[in-house]
């Protein structure tokens, strides 16, 4: 298939089963997508065995998308643009310190006790490399199903800053462990300053890209008094700015929300005649929107390409057990000391902890890790990993936040 075809059968796809999500079978629109889609590949993969030809056409289909790069360098300088620009800034400069302990300890703590409690999971069988590389790759929340949960549900300002700033800035961090989680498997032994110095090389050159290049966009939307020229400004730093960053070796996700962020905060200065700040906005949402459900479809579609073997099963199970045991923990300690430091502080335990939802990024990592290197079984759980946090946390926190708001009003 051409790649016209291709993306004529994604939005096409993306369409018919959000329609059947929303008029039928009434729930989220990219929750019901990806469990329509879900359901459509394990039905093909079991007609396959009598229609061996269904089968053909889905590897070839599968084998067509490069999804590691449509992810990273396609679909994710957008996603991550639109949720840092959309953000309210005013409730995530007062959750500054919640995100960052969150995003940076958050997701260290996390990193190591996933791996640890793999390794114990598995009796010893899986090695503490493999463990470690999987840890280091599941343990950053996903931005773009966090945004777009949290944007469906309703939570209040706090709490939504608190999850979206963290799922936007752990990024970062997961990155730099991943990367030398591999250098360590390749033999190459990093010291803990040389990864310290990586970390802030990498965060801090792409801060300054970030707000370097967003300035640049908003000194030029100000020169002409034009809507279209504003959101071509705006979709240009997004894509530029991550370029820019990933040419650089710098943190190109880091980049994006940086630009995202920054942006909105030059062009707040200006008035609404300068700057057509509700156009752009629904620009945004809606790129944010389609971009969601098409994500969500390939998603599914992926199943078609991952081997779920028995190992891979079982690691799969510990491991949406071990994320979700390991989040509760570190999210309960790390609350704790922002309370301590912060005597009134106000969060959701439960909102915070069952809201860390993993997605596309998490697979597009674990597809490049090297076949040596337990891909099979680490793909396979992240996969299953990523259907529980979608599927299961994302499609009942409706539910849950429902029954917290009537216990309240009981009270």
């Amino acid at each position: 298939m051409s790649t016209l075809e291709i993306l004529s059968l994604l939005f096409a796809t993306a369409a018919i089963f959000g329609l059947l999500s929303a008029r039928w079978l009434r729930v989220p629109i990219t929750i019901g997508t990806m469990m329509l889609t879900v359901l459509v590949s394990a039905s093909l993969m079991l007609v396959s065995s009598r229609v061996p030809g269904i089968h053909v056409w889905a590897a070839r289909l599968m084998q067509q998308i490069d999804f590691e790069t449509l992810i990273l360098h396609g679909m994710l300088p957008l996603l991550l643009f639109a949720g840092a620009f959309l953000l309210d800034l005013e409730h995530l400069a007062r959750e500054k310190f919640t995100v960052s302990l969150l995003s940076i300890a958050g997701t260290t703590i996390c990193f190591l006790l996933v791996a640890v409690l793999m390794h114990w999971f598995s009796a010893g069988r899986l090695p503490w490399i493999e463990c470690f590389v999987f840890g280091a790759l599941i343990s950053p929340t996903d931005p773009i199903a966090v945004l777009e949960m949290l944007r469906r549900v309703g939570v209040s300002r706090r709490i939504e800053a608190q999850l979206a700033g963290e799922s936007l800035f752990n990024d970062g961090i997961g990155a730099v462990l991943f990367l030398t989680m591999l250098e360590i498997a390749r033999g190459n032994a990093p010291t803990f300053s040389s990864v310290a110095g990586l970390l802030i090389a990498k965060a801090g050159g792409a801060v300054i890209v970030g707000i370097v290049a967003a300035w640049i966009a908003s000194r030029l939307m100000r020169l002409l008094d034009s809507y279209q020229i504003d959101i071509l400004f705006t979709v240009s730093l997004a894509f530029g700015g991550y370029v820019l960053a990933d040419r650089m070796h710098l943190s190109a996700p880091l980049e994006a929300v940086v630009a995202g962020i920054a942006l909105r905060r030059f062009n707040r200065r200006l008035p609404e005649s300068r700057i057509a700040h509700e156009q752009i906005d629904r620009f945004w949402e809606v790129i944010d929107e389609i971009q969601n459900c098409v994500l969500f479809v390939l998603l599914g579609l992926e199943a078609m390409a991952i081997t779920l073997d028995a190992s891979a099963v079982h690691a799969g199970v510990s491991a949406i057990g071990s994320v979700n045991l390991v989040r509760f923990g570190a999210v309960a300690l790390l609350l704790g000391i922002a309370r301590l430091c912060q005597p009134g502080h106000k969060s959701s335990l439960l909102v915070l902890t069952w809201g860390g939802l993993r997605g596309g990024l998490s697979i597009a990592l674990a597809l490049s890790v090297p076949e040596n290197l337990g891909r099979n079984w680490i793909l396979g759980a992240t996969y299953l990993v990523v259907i529980f946090s979608i599927v299961i946390q994302g499609g009942s926190m409706d539910w849950i936040l429902r029954s917290r708001k009537a216990r309240r009003v009981a009270a």
